[in-house]
């Protein structure tokens, strides 16, 4: 006779805390990136971790919903409950779908870094870059028209309006010159990015700001001196506490007020 097999039972709480750890372990570990060969792997197991992470968000959404007549707020009130089951599940569904966008940029990335063969020696040939040059950075007013634009009509019209900003090679030379070029357009934790094309757009309601990129290619004869290193400097000025300024102030903004010799 055949023993009678118990079934295994899972705790999602204790699921979600083992994958919450290993994603700080691979924060941590990726600190440093000491064999770029090791990279390709890594991207793989992300966007298996991506694709699952979506289907984890649209079964929370179904089970906010699927739920919602034992929902009941603090005070008993089942129609509160239920509002904010409604609403949570809603939220989560929005959140699968930026989800799916992520996983399509991250498997273009994927298919791009499985094209590069590593070596062990630096290459000594100059060959032209892509680099980010700022177009346009709002604050106050000005950046509060655009977030408005963003919520009535999307920020694809944002984008497009702030492409008035861009002049062109005039545009590309005031920010060679004045140094605001960046291997990824400068953004917060808390910032949100959209791409068009070689424009991104970065913005942010609660901190008030709007910035508009364009990716620029740059012949070897233009290459600054200070390249290489120009990434790892705008990502320190970010994460960079915000001296004597406001506890509040963003420090993706602080970071862009510094490349601009703007005060503190």
């Amino acid at each position: 006779m055949r023993e009678a097999v118990m079934p295994t039972f899972y705790d999602p709480g204790a699921d979600a805390g083992e994958a919450s750890e290993a994603l700080r372990g691979l924060a941590h570990a990726t600190r440093t990136i000491e064999h770029p060969q090791d990279m390709y792997s890594v991207l793989g197991d992300l966007l298996s971790g991506v694709r699952s992470l979506r289907q984890v968000l649209d079964q929370l959404a179904s089970a906010h919903a699927s739920n919602r007549e034992l929902a009941f707020d603090d005070y008993g009130d089942h129609a509160s409950g239920s509002a904010d089951a409604l609403a949570a599940a809603d939220e989560l569904h929005q959140t699968a779908t930026l989800i799916d966008q992520a996983e399509d940029r991250l498997n273009v990335a994927l298919s791009a870094a499985g094209r590069i063969a590593w070596h062990t020696e630096p290459s000594t040939e100059q060959v032209p870059v892509r680099r980010w040059i700022s177009v346009v950075f709002l604050q106050g007013s000005e950046a509060d028209e655009v977030l408005d634009m963003i919520d009535r009509n999307g920020p694809d019209t944002a984008i497009e309006h702030l492409r008035n900003w861009d002049y062109g090679d005039e545009t590309t030379d005031a920010a060679m010159e004045n140094g605001h070029v960046y291997d990824l357009p400068p953004a917060g934790v808390l910032d949100r990015e959209v791409r068009d094309g070689d424009y991104q757009m970065t913005y942010n309601h609660s901190f008030g700001h709007v910035g508009l990129y364009r990716l620029h290619t740059i012949e070897p004869g233009d290459v600054l001196d200070d390249e290489p290193t120009r990434a790892a400097m705008a990502h320190a000025e970010a994460m960079r506490a915000v001296p004597d300024g406001s506890w509040f102030e963003h420090p993706g903004v602080a970071a862009v007020k510094q490349s601009r010799g703007l005060g503190l």
